[in-house]
């Protein structure tokens, strides 16, 4: 969305006109970031409370699964919603893989963790964690988007989440020192290390379950 963000080559890398080159081209002809910021987040709510409604305690999640729920996000704001990028893209140092492996690497995530970890159905912390965060690592490190990769990676971990018996992900603790954290996390994932994104997930699952308990109380003095 903000070409600061991303370094990007190919001929997706397309901004709105008028823009100066910080909101890439759209349906809705937005050239302000920070009207395109409120718009995603808005699309974003009403995604996330459609596919908790529509999304099966049992349901297995595949490729065109995450496909989905990028176009039903996106798909009113950009044309290439749903779609897996044709653009090479890395941040700083770091480039995710190859868009021409894209398509391969979402079949063997199907067939890998996807396949074995949905329906996230564990039942202890640990458990949880280390599914959450070897999907979401592999989901990250392939980057099939144009934009909103670690949202849509966040909105699934919601979903196995909920398939898990959690309430809604609270992912508010992941800045400043815990970011860099999960960033890291995250380069660990390319050899396979889930440990580090385990950890950022279980900290995230008891951040939730304390806002659970937080909440309820409140409610219970009122």
């Amino acid at each position: 969305m903000r070409g600061g963000r991303y370094r990007a080559e190919g001929p997706e890398a397309e901004f709105e006109p008028g823009s100066r080159g910080r909101a890439l081209r759209n349906r809705l002809g937005i050239r302000s970031v920070r009207e395109m910021v409120q718009r995603e987040s808005e699309a974003l709510v009403a995604a996330t409370q459609r596919l908790i409604d529509h999304t099966r305690v049992e349901q297995r999640f595949t490729a065109d699964d995450i496909r989905r729920m990028h176009r039903l996000w996106l798909g009113e704001i950009y044309v290439w919603a749903g779609e897996h990028r044709q653009v090479n893209m890395g941040k700083g140092d770091f480039m995710f893989a190859a868009a021409a492996q894209v398509p391969r690497l979402m079949h063997e995530l199907e067939r890998g963790a996807l396949r074995e970890l949905t329906p996230c159905r564990f039942q202890s912390a640990a458990e949880q964690a280390h599914a959450l965060a070897v999907v979401h690592a592999e989901l990250i490190l392939i980057h099939p988007f144009r934009e909103g990769n670690g949202r849509c990676a966040r909105l699934l971990a919601t979903l196995m989440g909920l398939q898990a018996g959690l309430p809604a992900l609270d992912f508010g603790g992941i800045r400043g020192k815990t970011k860099q954290r999960y960033i890291a996390a995250v380069h660990a994932a390319v050899g396979r290390d889930y440990r580090p994104m385990a950890e950022i997930f279980g900290a995230v699952i008891a951040r939730t379950l304390r806002s659970r308990a937080n909440a309820s109380s409140a409610r219970g003095r009122s």
